[in-house]
This record gives structure tokens, C-alpha cells and sequence, in this order.
């Protein structure tokens, strides 16, 4: 099956109001033509679940700059002070896990379960929002699994059926991400024909990807330049 598409495509999928996973860290990973092509789309009233909100003009940053964000599950938003300032004036909902529970709740939501337990946050002084649960003679806090409308990653190559290779560190959060969507997107930036990749290459099988568009690329030096 050949899961390669067109962004036009693609974009027809984003709705205003839905929950949009994405991979990448502080941009590092995240699919930028699929970022654009939401911008250009005027998708809005989003629900983001990542890793951080990348910087004012470099991934999902840019929705966030652009007001189409409404909250942000993430561990951290430090890099991206317009992130910040929408927190603090109101306009930005952010929800912050420590990031190694925000990746296990999101793997949990790939492997299909329903959640997590764990002992971090136990010292927590917003402990009574949490569903505690008993195992081995200890208390744990229940964290529910995270998955999305949407998932979108960014892969250095695939074949046509879908299976990735991703780039050095922009491995990251990307695997776990692909398998957390109802429906999952790779933005790529060489498609090769099935057969082409070897099977211990292969990082995310194409069992859990959807579809794959051709990237355009991303102008680093204005990304870098304008977010500083």
C-alpha cells in the first residue's frame, strides 16, 4: 500500500478543536511543512501534546505565536517566551508533566493502555488532583495515558509503505508519537520504493503511520534569526 500523499491532502484531516501530538525537541524533529501547511490552512482552537513548545518561530512554536493554540500538554516551555507570556496573561492553558512521565504517557497511549503509575509527584502539593492507587504496600499516582486526533512526525527517510528512518537526535520523542495518533502523519524528507530500506534500519514500523508527504525543508538561519 502506498501511503505517500500531497500536503493538500494531508491538511484536510486538521479541524479547529482537535488535539494535535507532535514530535520533536525544542524543534529539533518537529515536521515544519506540516506546520506550515496548519498555519496556512488557518487550523485553530488546538489542544498540542509534545515535549516543549519548541522557540517563537522554530515548530510548533509558531502555532503558539500565531494564537492558533489553546492549551499545551508539555514538560516545559522555557525556550519559547511567547509561550510564557500567553500563561501568564491567560490565553494559553499549559499543563506540564516532568518529561520522562510525559513520554511514558504518551508510549502508554501508543500501546494501546490505558495508563501509568508512578511515584514521582507523590511529594506533590496538588496531590489531591490525583487518583492514587495501592500496589505492593505503597501508594502510586495513576496517570492516564495520552494520545491525540493526530500525530505528526518528522523522518529522514521512508518507503512508500510508511516504515521510517529518523535522523540522528531527531529521534527523540518521534517513534512514541507516531504510534500515539488516531491517525499519524510522517513528513519525510526522501521516499524511497519499498525494499529499499534495511529491516534494522527501520525505527517506526509503517503499521502505525497513516501518511507520508515529501518535506519542503525549513530556512534555519531565518527560523534561528527571528526567534532570538
Amino acid at each position: 500500500m502506498n501511503k505517500t500523499a500531497s500536503l493538500d491532502e494531508v491538511i484536510t484531516h486538521f479541524k479547529d478543536g482537535m488535539t494535535i501530538m507532535f514530535g520533536g525537541f525544542g524543534g529539533v524533529g518537529s515536521p515544519p511543512s506540516l506546520i506550515d501547511a496548519i498555519l496556512e490552512a488557518n487550523i485553530k482552537d488546538l489542544t498540542l501534546i509534545g515535549n516543549d513548545a519548541g522557540f517563537p518561530q522554530i515548530g510548533v512554536g509558531r502555532l503558539i505565536t500565531e494564537g492558533r493554540v489553546k492549551k499545551i500538554i508539555a514538560s516545559h516551555i522555557g525556550s519559547n517566551p511567547i509561550a510564557g507570556q500567553k500563561m501568564q496573561a491567560g490565553t494559553l492553558d499549559v499543563l506540564f508533566y516532568p518529561q520522562g512521565i510525559l513520554a511514558e504517557k504518551i508510549r502508554a497511549g501508543g500501546m494501546g493502555l490505558a495508563g501509568i503509575v508512578t511515584d514521582v509527584g507523590m511529594d506533590s502539593l496538588n496531590l489531591d488532583e490525583k487518583q492514587l492507587v495501592p500496589l505492593g504496600g505503597k501508594q502510586y499516582i495513576l496517570e492516564p495515558a495520552l494520545t491525540a486526533d493526530i500525530a505528526i512526525v518528522n523522518a529522514l527517510k521512508a518507503d512508500e509503505a510508511g516504515n521510517l528512518i529518523f535522523d540522528k537526535s531527531a529521534r527523540n520523542t518521534n517513534p512514541i508519537v507516531a504510534m500515539a495518533g488516531d491517525w499519524t502523519i510522517a513528513e519525510v524528507e526522501e521516499i524511497v520504493p519499498v525494499g529499499r530500506l534495511h529491516p534494522e534500519e527501520i525505527v517506526t514500523p509503517g503499521v502505525f503511520v497513516n501518511q507520508i508527504v515529501q518535506s519542503k525543508g525549513v530556512n534555519w538561519t531565518w527560523a534561528w534569526e527571528t526567534s532570538i
